[in-house]
């Protein structure tokens, strides 16, 4: 088995959070690496720093102590110490984000929230819009919703988009904080098959969920409590619905649900 590539690392991650005299420290001199082509999820109890770290990793927050690094064509590049327009221009550049809300422009059409991120990195239109169309059918989404308001569509519609809008620019990584929260059970399932999708095409992501069925789709989970990182799995590639009748890894899948269900359970989950 060959070596994994490290994509990012982060060292002795602390970040505090003062309230007048009262501070809260959220993480604590946390170590962490994350590989090229892996779908790692972060789980752990509400308040333990998932959604802390996930945005200390991804650049939308920095620590308090300590340092991100990305490894980006073999050179080494620490971004906790950049100015806010020259991590803006980093994010830009080399992640994507999808959160729970999907935070769309409810004044723009579907197609033109997505066109606006585009346009952050290249100015082509034709290209862009082209490029836009065929994501848009990879999520079913048909041309007539997209181009309609995020209002008249529903939920997982909007979710779709704005994973969609997450990879426009081919992200190296693509960072998810609880995207299928607000979701219905179908809606969950489709968009977890998208993200699934996305990593077996080698899109890197890193995830927040509070739920078994999300994690899943990781095949690595890192169990974080009181910002730190008290355990982690790995569970390697998802193999399908493990209730799926039709599943021909069935047996398999179910063996690895149960060894991700063991590992909740040991941690306290």
């Amino acid at each position: 088995m060959s070596e994994k590539t490290v994509m990012l690392r982060a060292k002795d991650l602390c970040k505090t959070f003062s309230n007048e005299s009262v501070q809260q420290h959220v993480l604590k001199n946390l170590n962490l690496s994350i590989y090229k082509g892996d779908f790692t999820v972060i789980m752990g109890n509400s308040g333990s720093g998932k959604s802390t770290l996930l945005y200390a990793l991804s650049g939308m927050d920095r620590p308090t102590l300590g340092t991100v690094t990305y490894s980006i064509d073999s050179k080494e590049v620490e971004i906790s110490g950049f100015s806010n327009d020259k991590l803006a221009l980093f994010r830009r550049a080399n992640s994507g984000f999808v959160f729970q809300q999907n935070y769309l422009n409810d004044s723009m059409s579907a197609m033109d929230n997505v066109m606006i991120s585009g346009l952050l990195k290249t100015k082509d239109r034709k290209q862009l819009s082209s490029k836009i169309r065929k994501l848009f059918e990879k999520v079913e989404i048909n041309e007539t919703d997209s181009k309609k308001f995020p209002s008249q569509l529903s939920g997982g519609q909007q979710q779709r988009i704005a994973v969609v809008r997450g990879v426009i620019n081919e992200p190296r990584i693509l960072f998810a904080d609880e995207p299928t929260g607000a979701l219905n059970s179908q809606n969950t399932n489709n968009v977890l098959d998208i993200l699934s999708d996305l990593n077996n095409g080698g899109q890197s992501i890193v995830m927040v969920t509070h739920t078994i069925k999300a994690a899943e789709r990781g095949n690595r989970v890192i169990y974080l409590s009181d910002g730190i990182i008290s355990s982690e799995i790995e569970l390697g590639k998802y193999m399908g619905d493990y209730k799926d009748e039709s599943n021909p890894n069935k047996e398999k899948a179910a063996d690895r649900h149960r060894k991700l269900k063991d590992f909740l359970q040991e941690q306290g989950w």
